[in-house]
């Protein structure tokens, strides 16, 4: 087997926290390193600096820079964009008609429809002729697809939580597509880590509140992804909520059986069929109930299943952490299979930062 050269990375959005995320990864990966670190705010700085624990470890002597497609598009294989939506689609045509492969974190990508976007992001989309070339970045469902891909749009933290979740009920046949209500609670990082009244530790501390109600932008992404599985259109309810943790995200979601005396024995039994290829879906058998302390830091989706005779329902609990699999982790994974290596390098040993 031909030895794989190494691969320059750029990111951009150094200093969030999924951008401090994608550091500590980088720093681990055996065939990537990273180049160019972008940030207007902390331009000029070591990154070893800026990030202690990167002191020693690759990429801690790179300096801080502000974007230029140019720059990047000479010093790079592939650039991340961990940067909000509506900054994305500014950055990419030039990336990607430069020949730099590209992850976006943002949503500027993920929605198949341009009026949709604009819709619920309330922006006008700048790079829509790309829309169609973009692939969304869930490994277990896209592989083939992200391997030709030129970008990515890498999945939102909650959407990746649910879709996960509902992939094998609903290609069983086991649950009715319509109906369906994801409750769903991440921790304070994902809120973002610029400052902001919302989530001083104050505020966060010692309560817990829902947010974005009825109509968070995450919703349609949910729905479009969804949709595909079931082959017909979905409408759903999805209400996320804050929680005082760090990281972590807890998705529940209530499904109707289509047979209401199916036992949760023989759901987990398709469930775990359809997942046993799968290195980070891990399906608890009955009785166990997935915990966000367990995925911490780390790729692995855990799902729990409970039937309900009585209502009809099925309720399936599926848990991430949202800075790894639902943001980070998620992106080197794309960025893997991108660049034509394995899908796990620099994923298998992953110890949380915050």
């Amino acid at each position: 087997m031909a030895e794989i050269q190494t691969i320059r990375a750029g990111l951009v959005g150094i200093t969030g926290y999924a951008g401090m995320e994608l550091a500590r990864l980088l720093a681990g990966h055996p065939n990537m390193r990273l180049v160019m670190a972008c940030s207007r705010a902390e331009a000029g700085r070591r990154l070893g600096e800026y990030y202690p624990f990167l002191e020693k470890l690759p990429g801690a002597d790179v300096v801080i820079s502000v974007f230029d497609a140019e720059a990047a598009v000479k010093q790079c294989d592939v650039v991340f964009l961990a940067v909000p939506a509506g900054t994305a689609m500014k950055m990419t045509p030039a990336l990607v008609e430069g020949g730099v492969r590209v992850v976006d974190f943002s949503a500027d990508f993920r929605l198949h429809d341009v009026h949709v976007y604009e819709e619920w992001y309330r922006l006008p989309h700048e790079a829509p002729a790309l829309l169609p070339e973009a692939v969304y970045g869930l490994p277990e469902l896209n592989a083939n697809s992200v391997r030709r891909a030129r970008l990515v749009a890498n999945p939102g933290c909650y959407p990746t939580s649910i879709i996960l979740g509902l992939y094998a009920p609903l290609m069983g046949g086991l649950i009715e597509p319509d109906g369906i209500i994801a409750d769903s609670k991440s921790g304070a990082t994902g809120a973002g880590r610029k400052p902001g009244t919302a989530t001083l530790f104050s505020e966060v501390a010692d309560t817990f509140r829902a947010y974005g109600l009825p109509r968070h932008r995450h919703t349609p992404e949910i729905e479009q992804e969804v949709s595909a599985i079931a082959g017909q259109e979905v409408r759903l309810s999805f209400t996320p909520h804050l929680v005082p943790m760090n990281r972590g995200i807890l998705s529940t979601i209530y499904t109707r059986l289509k047979k209401p005396g199916t036992t949760v024995e023989e759901v987990y039994e398709v469930c775990r069929e359809t997942w046993k290829d799968s290195p980070w879906v891990r399906v608890l058998a009955p009785g166990r109930l997935p915990e966000t302390r367990f995925v911490r830091g780390s790729m692995f989706c855990d799902i729990g299943l409970v039937a309900d005779p009585r209502t009809g329902r099925l309720i399936i609990l599926s848990v991430i952490d949202n800075l790894c699999r639902g943001a980070a982790g998620q992106a080197l994974a794309n960025a893997n299979l991108m660049c034509g290596m394995p899908v796990d390098a620099g994923l298998s040993d992953s110890a949380p930062l915050v």
